[in-house]
């Protein structure tokens, strides 16, 4: 996930194209502190580096950016708009991606046409601020099996917990400081992406 408010006065569109060189499969643009104009401007940038490789962007919460700015989807809180009202206004061709911390929601989204769920907060983590107290393994498991639409897990993941996350049932990571926060984005993204490897 490419954020604004971690990108800690780096460029925030190289910090996202040195992970997705690295094999980053896809990006989600959260930027909460930029104004409407500044996100679209920095949406229209990053799919233009991103159309390059054929890697979908996906924009946090703004239907109307994702829209203009011409990203492959979006993805909502349960606070966002409805589900139906954005396919409404981007279409089927575009991804909806909906955040969800119970089977519930889970199971709500799905019904509704989501494409994929974002699950969390699997552990507790600094990068935002979730109402909700971490759903752990267990709970991201009971969600897994609740669903058939592919799941992305959010929340505390890093490269050591990493894979037993994916071995709980999530499809895919997203992750905020493992690699923003990273030293080296690069290295943060390949290790991250080893937990992808089946044990041998």
């Amino acid at each position: 996930m490419a954020d604004t408010a971690y990108s800690r006065g780096r460029d925030l569109l190289d910090l996202m194209m040195t992970s997705v060189e690295a094999g980053a499969t896809l990006v989600q643009l959260r930027a909460k502190n930029l104004s409407d104009r500044e996100f679209l401007e920095l949406c229209l940038a990053a799919r233009t580096k991103l159309d390059q490789g054929g890697v979908p962007l996906i924009v946090n919460d703004r239907v109307d950016i994702a829209l203009a700015g011409q990203a492959s989807g979006v993805h909502l809180g349960q606070d966002d708009m409805p589900l139906q009202a954005a396919r409404a206004i981007l279409g089927r061709g575009r991804i909806i991606g909906i955040s969800a911390s119970t089977v519930e929601e889970a199971r709500r989204a799905e019904h509704g046409g989501a494409d994929y769920i974002g699950v969390g907060p699997v552990f507790n983590t600094a990068s935002k601020d979730y109402e909700t107290p971490p759903l752990g393994l267990e709970g991201l498991n009971r969600i897994r099996r609740s669903v058939r639409i592919p799941i992305l897990a959010i929340g505390g993941i890093t490269a050591a917990n990493a894979r037993q996350v994916l071995e709980s049932g999530a499809d895919g990571l997203a992750v905020i400081s493992a690699i923003l926060g990273a030293r080296d984005a690069a290295s943060a993204t390949v290790e991250l992406l080893k937990s992808f490897v089946p044990r041998t």
